[in-house]
């Protein structure tokens, strides 16, 4: 869960880092089965047409159905879609292994207490020093292709020890995790389990959403199995925070997330979240709340970005995300007038290029000058960062998705910057996103 709460505006992206800083009495973002930090940051994705041939081989998603033609009997598709797709969602249930002080450990019945379990179930006896204490924890997921294979969310399996999955029909197996991504959220299991018997949800296309269109998302709120809701999408283009940490505690983020009114909570992470025809648009993932349960504003990782990253974790167990290396903020009007710029000048003030990276040694400039606005000390003075391979950067929204959506590591990108009035290009070569360890 990620409490958005501060004193500062300023924005960070470590490879493209936004810290959202609001009052004390904002929301909270709350994974549905995590509790996270407090920084949005970027998350990249890898090009489709830069794969490689091992990865092209890697074994497919289950093709896309043909489209079911929906009547105007709204209640009878809902009644016949659960049918088609609850075969296809499991519960996950984990396990996972913690060192901690057993001197000042405790559990607390019915309190979520861990960081990316909180559905956790408190052992029936008191854990004895010499005991190894677990986390318990559950959430959704639904079979990606008739191999065994099955997307989640990291948050719920990413780093499990054990792994159970239950599907519909009550099948109980032991997973393996496959691959796993923080900085998407995203992880793949995999069980051993006769094709004939698994049921492959297709993937949609989201970029073909719209705002007001039905959807409906089924898993485990509250360990529930098989609890379908509906409702439409509510917003598009959301940034949401990772479970990936960059420099200084901050965390990147997963951009072009879906909002949704349909009703999902904690147990519904790694759930599908489906159109009308069946298809999987998004993967259930987090709630914004005051009170850690549904309260009308929930989100998903998009379709595309699972079809992106989820061949590589089969194939490679791993995602490598470029990284630019900077931090900074949007425009705002006194900032504007601090750095004497247009009233409608646009783009992404560089704060600070971070020492080694791509935008180290493409020579970007951070700020160097220091004002105050609101009571609050900001640097001003760097680059501005205006477009990106020619497309237009009114802000951080547009410059992390290009990265996310459009590049890979390794690929060299064509900034557009305002530098001390004058117009400029900045050409910079993507790295490897910093691990959280900072490796």
């Amino acid at each position: 869960m990620s409490r958005l709460i501060g004193r500062k505006t300023l924005i960070t992206i470590a490879g493209l880092l936004m810290v959202f800083s609001l009052v004390a009495c904002s929301a909270i973002s709350v994974p549905l089965t995590a509790i996270n930090g407090l920084v949005h940051q970027q998350e990249a994705l890898q090009n489709p047409e830069t794969q490689t041939a091992e990865q092209a081989a890697t074994p497919e998603a289950a093709p896309p159905a043909e489209r079911v033609v929906i009547t105007t009997d709204l209640d009878e598709r809902l009644a016949e879609l659960y049918e088609e797709a609850n075969p296809g969602v499991v519960n996950i249930q984990v396990k996972e292994r913690v060192e901690i002080d057993t001197d000042t450990f405790h559990f607390f019945p019915g309190f979520p207490g861990f960081p990316g379990f909180p559905d956790l179930t408190p052992p029936e006896q008191p854990q004895q020093p010499e005991q190894q204490p677990y986390r318990y924890g559950q959430g959704s997921g639904f079979v990606y292709s008739d191999e065994g294979y099955i997307v989640t969310n990291y948050h719920v399996a990413g780093e499990a020890d054990e792994i159970t999955v239950i599907f519909a029909d009550g099948l109980s197996v032991e997973a393996e995790l496959v691959g796993a991504d923080p900085d998407s959220d995203l992880a793949v299991i995999k069980v051993d389990v006769p094709a004939d018997e698994l049921h492959p949800l297709p993937l949609g296309d989201s970029d073909e959403l719209r705002v007001g269109q039905t959807v409906v998302a089924i898993g485990n709120p509250f360990g529930l199995q098989g609890t379908m809701t509906s409702g439409i999408i509510s917003a598009l283009g959301r940034l949401l925070p990772s479970q990936s940490q960059a420099f200084g505690g901050a965390r990147f983020s997963i951009p072009n997330v879906i909002q949704t009114d349909a009703a999902i909570n904690p147990g519904n992470s790694g759930g599908p979240l489906l159109n009308l025809s069946g298809e999987v648009i998004g993967v259930n993932t987090a709630i914004e709340s005051q009170v850690r349960q549904f309260g009308g504003v929930g989100f998903a990782i998009p379709s595309n970005t699972v079809a992106r990253i989820v061949p590589v974790l089969i194939e490679e167990g791993h995602y490598e995300h470029p990284w630019l290396g900077i931090s900074g903020m949007n425009l705002r009007p006194e900032i504007r007038e601090a750095m004497d710029l247009e009233p409608d000048q646009q783009g992404v003030l560089v704060v600070r290029v971070v020492d080694g990276s791509p935008a180290d040694e493409a020579g970007l400039r951070g700020s160097d000058r220091e004002v105050e606005i609101d009571g609050q000390t900001l640097l001003v003075g760097g680059d501005i960062i205006i477009s990106v391979d020619d497309h237009e950067v009114q802000g951080f929204d547009d410059l992390i998705a290009y990265i996310t959506e459009e590049t890979v590591v390794g690929q060299t990108v064509t900034l557009g910057v305002l530098r001390d009035g004058s117009q400029i290009t900045v050409d910079v070569t993507l790295a490897a996103r910093p691990t959280s360890s900072g490796d």
